[in-house]
């Protein structure tokens, strides 16, 4: 039977990673004569030789070529499976979450329970706000992860958690419900309640009326997308809305969604968000959850 000692596969990806044994002796903190011994130990595991030896130089043979991948996989996933092991035996008292209102509304509702399975007897903190607000607190750490709208800060890992659609919406015995195409203009005139939520693909739905000849008959304008929806659903006018915050609505038959092939592919996406290095067991547990 043959077993796998893991410090010879890491003395023989350290020895190609460096191009030597005393740079990769160096690198372990060992002497060059223990990983010497380490690699002869994997050759004769192996029967086969896996460096030639031209002086002070090696050189991978064409076997230890044909091992490398599999000797950087073995590396990769016992690094990976030692990590996830002492992650969990130290399990948080308290997770700090900060997130924008919708995701608080919409989101959060169906991942925390799934959440709190991965980490029992974890207590869980939210904090909401606007995305800017959001990035403040992990940067500042009064937060250990955020969901935001999609930021780019040299100081934060971020991960695309979710995808939004944004269609228009209108109430159920509004003239725009069973046409087959509406034009811009059509729309432009209609009263609309304009949810703005600061994204930088909302300013897609702002560029589809920029050539009209007139704008477009904003009645309110508002950040919240509770109060745009209900809105609607008094006949106040008609919205773009995110296909999440409406889902409950549009299965009831309050709302109904109206195909613009204008605004087709305009999405609001959330990302998790956290400072660099830090959290990653969180992080890979949320996008697990998230994919099943």
């Amino acid at each position: 039977m043959f077993f796998v000692n893991i410090e010879n596969i890491e003395a023989f990806v350290y020895v190609i990673h460096w191009g030597s044994f005393n740079k990769a002796a160096e690198a372990l903190y060992l002497s060059q004569p223990s990983v010497t011994a380490r690699i002869q130990t994997l050759e004769r595991e192996l029967d086969c030789k896996l460096f030639d030896r031209l002086g002070k130089q090696v050189q991978i043979t064409e076997e230890g070529k044909r091992f490398l991948p599999y000797a950087q996989q073995l590396l990769l996933t016992y690094q990976k499976g030692k990590l996830h092991v002492n992650q969990k035996r130290s399990l948080p008292e308290e997770i700090r979450i900060g997130c924008t209102v919708s995701v608080s509304n919409y989101m959060i509702p169906e991942l925390l329970p799934r959440l709190s399975l991965s980490f029992p007897n974890t207590h869980f903190k939210f904090v909401t706000g606007k995305t800017d607000e959001i990035v403040t607190k992990v940067l500042n750490k009064e937060v250990d992860i955020g969901f935001v709208r999609g930021v780019n800060h040299p100081n934060l890992q971020s991960v695309k958690f979710y995808e939004d659609p944004i269609t228009l919406y209108t109430y159920a015995d509004h003239p725009f419900v069973g046409a087959e195409r509406l034009t811009v203009e059509e729309i432009a005139v209609q009263p609309l309640v304009f949810f703005e939520c600061g994204a930088l693909d909302w300013l897609r739905i702002h560029r589809v009326f920029e050539n009209l000849d007139r704008p477009p008959n904003i009645l309110i304008q508002t950040d919240n997308s509770e109060m745009a929806k209900k809105l609607v659903m008094k006949k106040a006018g008609i919205s773009f809305l995110p296909e999440l915050c409406v889902r409950q609505e549009t299965a009831e038959g309050k709302l109904v969604p109206i195909r613009v092939p204008e605004t087709e592919g305009i999405s609001l996406q959330t990302n998790v968000i956290s400072n660099l290095g830090e959290h990653s067991h969180l992080l890979n547990v949320i996008m697990e959850l998230k994919n099943n």
